[in-house]
């Protein structure tokens, strides 16, 4: 795994509980998802854009996430609905985005930054909270993502160093294999894996995705996420470069359906190395229908191998594609939650949200 893609996984720095107040009169748009403020005198818990009353300093407690607001005992606001995920991709991001999308090789300084009536420190806020980079790094990573394309297409390394906006050749090569571990040289022989970041209802998400398939899925605060990374690398003799997949887009709107109740399938093509066994445990784990739970023994009896309790438990928890492949429709044999990578609190608001008995939730980010 490239230092790019660990940085992901490295959360943002908290802010300050006067930061956070700050920010919570101000309806700073800025701060969303990075704190959470509860009200000890009504019980609730608001998103920090909330247009309800403030409250006074010392009426209001901080949390990094919903999951620690209900915790402690409190209701999400029905003003503001905490519980729905923003939109996190604002107007004059998208746009940025855009500009990068169809000229990857260009470079936008904070002075260009300032010429299109943005501030910088805004922009890089986003990125660093949205993908754990900042936005120049971001930059970088999209024209060596670039420069990678060109050079599996053919081009010499010269001309792929020069087209991706590169001025200096020992740069790039330096930059190169930081990022991707070989020489632009020895690149041919590796495929990258495109990962994002994106909010769901139930906490910050990671994706990877080949040109094939999507193949992985997990909760950012998943017990053991790098190592499994790393070993999703080494089975795909790929590089994680933090990089846009056509697949992205459409896993965002299924899942926005999802969690929306509007969802019982996805049509996602995916990639998913394993051993045979794991994979005839995902297939039948895909053939749980929507709202349904079987246990460990009726998974291993669907397999044909009824005394595999164990390991159809252990292949449920090598599943790297949370939700789509649903291993939190399995269930102890008395019935009792057990065994979700994700935290049980989320297997149990999934299960829920399948039955119809959840909070609302909405879009993903």
């Amino acid at each position: 795994m490239t230092a790019s893609a660990r940085a992901l996984l490295l959360p943002f720095p908290e802010p300050t509980t006067a930061e956070c107040y700050q920010a919570l009169v101000a309806k700073d748009a800025s701060y969303e998802g990075r704190f959470i403020a509860a009200v000890k005198t009504t019980g609730i818990f608001c998103r920090p854009t909330c247009s309800a009353r403030k409250p006074k300093p010392e009426n209001v407690e901080f949390f990094a996430t919903t999951k620690e607001a209900l915790l402690h005992g409190y209701r999400p606001c029905k003003v503001c609905r905490p519980l729905i995920a923003r939109d996190a991709t604002p107007d004059f991001i998208r746009q940025l985005l855009q500009e990068l999308m169809h000229q990857p090789a260009t470079k936008i300084t904070d002075y260009q930054l300032r010429q299109k009536g943005l501030e910088p420190v805004t922009v890089r806020r986003w990125f660093l909270r949205q993908h754990g980079i900042t936005f120049h790094s971001f930059q970088r990573l999209n024209r060596l993502n670039l420069a990678f394309q060109k050079l599996q297409q053919g081009e010499s390394v010269t001309a792929a160093a020069f087209d991706s906006g590169y001025e200096s050749l020992s740069g790039f090569q330096e930059s190169f294999k930081t990022v991707f571990g070989v020489a632009p040289t020895r690149s041919r022989a590796q495929q990258v894996i495109n990962l994002t970041r994106l909010e769901t209802p139930l906490g910050t998400m990671l994706a990877c995705a080949t040109e094939t398939g999507l193949c992985l899925l997990e909760f950012t605060d998943r017990r053991g996420l790098e190592t499994e990374l790393k070993d999703l690398a080494r089975r795909l003799n790929a590089t994680i470069v933090q990089s846009d997949n056509p697949l992205f887009t459409l896993l965002r709107t299924q899942l926005a359906e999802y969690f929306a109740g509007h969802r019982r399938e996805f049509s996602i093509p995916l990639v998913t190395p394993g051993t045979a066994f794991q994979q005839l445990v995902w297939q039948e784990l895909r053939r749980i229908p929507y709202a349904a739970t079987r246990s460990y023994g009726q998974q291993a009896a669907a397999l044909g191998r009824p005394a595999a309790v164990r390991a159809v438990a252990s292949a449920n928890g090598m599943n790297r594609v949370a939700i789509l492949i649903p291993c939190h429709r399995v269930l102890g044999a008395d019935g009792q939650l057990t065994g979700y990578a994700g935290g049980l609190w989320r297997k149990k608001a999934l299960l829920e949200l399948e039955s119809g008995t959840s909070p609302e939730v909405g879009p993903i980010a």
